[in-house]
């Protein structure tokens, strides 16, 4: 049985969604998440609660979650194999949606020595899409990866994440259609700078009529400055072209060329045919969101 989630219904009933992020908290304090979830109230129709990206020790995503949720907003919890075996991670699932929390977005997560903690041991127990299947099969055939029966099976929305930008590009929309397969509903993608790049994967995603059978978010990233843009240019996964990373360099404002870059993205994504909304990823930045969305023409938000 589908979750029956926000998120889902609006996709199903045609809306171009807007989703961002939230990262909690490295203390016990609720206030940070208090004070991000009134900023975004409104101008998103769900949240992603962080699961200790970068590595980096967080409160845990499905406490930020219920707090989240408690202050109006869509949580969609992020779950990495990185950190859980499939008992944890299955039990995790059970809790969530125990508590109300539907919306999951299965990731392997950072390796551990990118964050605070580089000498811990990771877990990839599974990874990413045994991680799909394994909550397909607990949603729609209520068992476990043991094929033992759960009595009251989670309602989930599954959700995953897409790079358009790895190597080799042949192999980006098979691994897309391979998450699809195993259980994605809606996929959301790394951070989009290279468009005429974008353009080309959905392309290929439309060919093999993907884009029916989940829907595809657009992951954008507003620069903050310079420095930021060349930062990311050593992510694995992200791809800016030259042109921006010299706009940045020789802007007067860095912040407000980073948001009209973020803009001119955003206005070419949205006629792209087949993407069904936007991911919006404002790094340490999430103030900017209700700007982006307003001037994106996406505000006022569906009811």
């Amino acid at each position: 049985m589908k979750a029956g989630t926000n998120l889902e219904r609006l996709f199903n009933q045609g809306e171009y969604l807007v989703t961002s992020e939230l990262g909690p908290p490295q203390s016990a304090s609720i206030s940070l998440i208090e004070k991000k979830a009134n900023i975004l109230r409104g101008y998103v129709d769900a949240v992603n609660i962080t699961d200790n990206q970068t590595a980096v020790v967080r409160m845990s995503s499905l406490a930020a979650c219920v707090i989240a949720k408690q202050h109006g907003l869509e949580p969609i919890l992020q779950m990495t194999c990185r950190d859980r075996n499939r008992i944890a991670l299955q039990s995790d699932i059970i809790g969530s949606a125990a508590l109300g929390i539907n919306n999951v977005l299965c990731l392997s997560g950072d390796h551990q020595t990118l964050g605070n903690h580089p000498g811990s041991k990771n877990v990839f127990d599974v990874d990413s899409i045994q991680l799909l299947s394994i909550l397909k099969n607990m949603r729609d055939k209520g068992i476990f990866q043991n094929n033992k029966t759960i009595k009251y099976p989670p309602k989930l929305f599954i959700g995953a994440a897409a790079n358009p930008f790895g190597d080799p590009f042949e192999f980006r929309v098979i691994r897309l259609a391979k998450k699809i397969k195993a259980g994605a509903d809606f996929i959301q993608t790394q951070s989009i700078f290279d468009v005429d790049r974008f353009e080309r994967w959905m392309e290929e995603v439309r060919k093999k009529d993907l884009h029916r059978h989940a829907f595809i978010m657009a992951g954008v990233t507003p620069l903050k400055s310079y420095r930021a843009a060349n930062f990311m240019t050593k992510i694995a996964g992200i791809t800016i072209p030259e042109e921006i990373i010299n706009r940045m360099k020789n802007a007067k404002d860095e912040k407000s060329e980073g948001l009209k870059i973020c803009q001119e993205i955003i206005e070419r994504i949205k006629r792209i045919k087949g993407v069904r909304g936007l991911h919006i990823m404002a790094v340490m930045w999430e103030d900017i969101v209700p700007k982006i969305v307003k001037e994106s023409g996406l505000y006022p938000r569906p009811k």
